[in-house]
């Protein structure tokens, strides 16, 4: 039976350890050996850190690199602050089909690609669109209002991509607080907001903690949200990346980006986690 229990856990471990080691840790290898090569001549290349010092040297990579950050955090706050009412009410106040609707509305907007929900917003938010239309009809504007190509298009967008990620997360944690605690609140004299302090978000902070996890992840590494809402202007790193890579082939700086922008998720991500006493483990787990 022992033989049998280890021939069966690595039978079933082998494709996880797989993917991990060619998608991603094998890969990131190569990467991080490919940005520390520093091209002297032709098919000639050294071993230095010239590729992270041309970062730390060039104003306009770091600004990017620190409005990419800030705008993510960002990102991440908004779409805390408007799923967790949501979430409260598809897990504590909504019964029946009611819930299972309600969740199914956050759902649906996924089952299409990123590029057909950012097309969507193009299409509302563009000077000749449903937003732009409604202002004129009303009377409240004369004449096209372009809403597209700017931060708050873009923020619009990466709320709206990542806004499932958190709300799960939080359902998840939410239903599990046990209605009677909520009502000892109020009979001790709490009210709504104390209620909500004391009693509802410590209980939900695992979820909300994961859940900004995800959505910063995926507000920093996006790509497309960006450079459609955002406009050639929105100045997002992983543009940059993708410039160095496929524009001007200098794979070696780009190497260097990914794994700065790397770093930069982690030692965020690790904040949060100290900030908020959480572990990975509990929090994903």
């Amino acid at each position: 039976m022992g033989a049998r229990t280890k021939l069966g856990f690595i039978l079933l471990a082998s494709p996880l350890v797989l993917w991990l080691s060619l998608l991603i840790i094998i890969p990131h290898i190569d990467m991080f050996f490919l940005s520390m090569r520093e091209k002297v001549g032709i098919r000639q290349y050294e071993t230095s850190f010239a590729n992270y010092l041309t970062f730390f040297t060039e104003p306009l990579y770091i600004r990017t690199f620190l409005r990419t950050a800030v705008m993510s955090i960002l990102a991440t706050v908004l779409t805390l602050l408007i799923a967790f009412p949501v979430s409260y009410y598809i897990a504590k106040i909504a019964r029946g089909k009611l819930q299972s609707v309600l969740f199914l509305m956050c759902l649906v907007p996924f089952w299409v690609s990123e590029l057909v929900r950012t097309f969507g917003w193009m299409i509302l938010l563009r000077e000749t669109g449903v937003f732009s239309n409604f202002l004129q009809w009303s009377g409240l504007t004369d004449g096209p209002v372009e809403m597209l190509y700017n931060d708050a298009a873009m923020m619009v967008g990466l709320v709206y991509t990542s806004m499932l990620f958190m709300v799960v997360p939080l359902v998840t944690t939410l239903e599990s607080l046990d209605d009677s605690m909520v009502e000892a609140g109020y009979d001790l004299g709490g009210n709504g907001f104390t209620v909500l302090r004391e009693i509802i978000i410590p209980h939900a902070v695992p979820g909300i903690v994961s859940g900004s996890i995800v959505v910063f992840m995926l507000s920093l590494g996006n790509y497309l949200t960006p450079i459609m809402l955002g406009g050639k202007d929105s100045l997002w790193f992983t543009e940059m990346i993708y410039n160095q890579f496929i524009v001007r082939f200098n794979w070696e700086l780009g190497a260097a980006f990914g794994f700065l922008l790397l770093g930069l998720s982690s030692l965020i991500v690790w904040a949060a986690l100290k900030i908020s006493g959480q572990t990975l483990e509990k929090t994903m787990g």
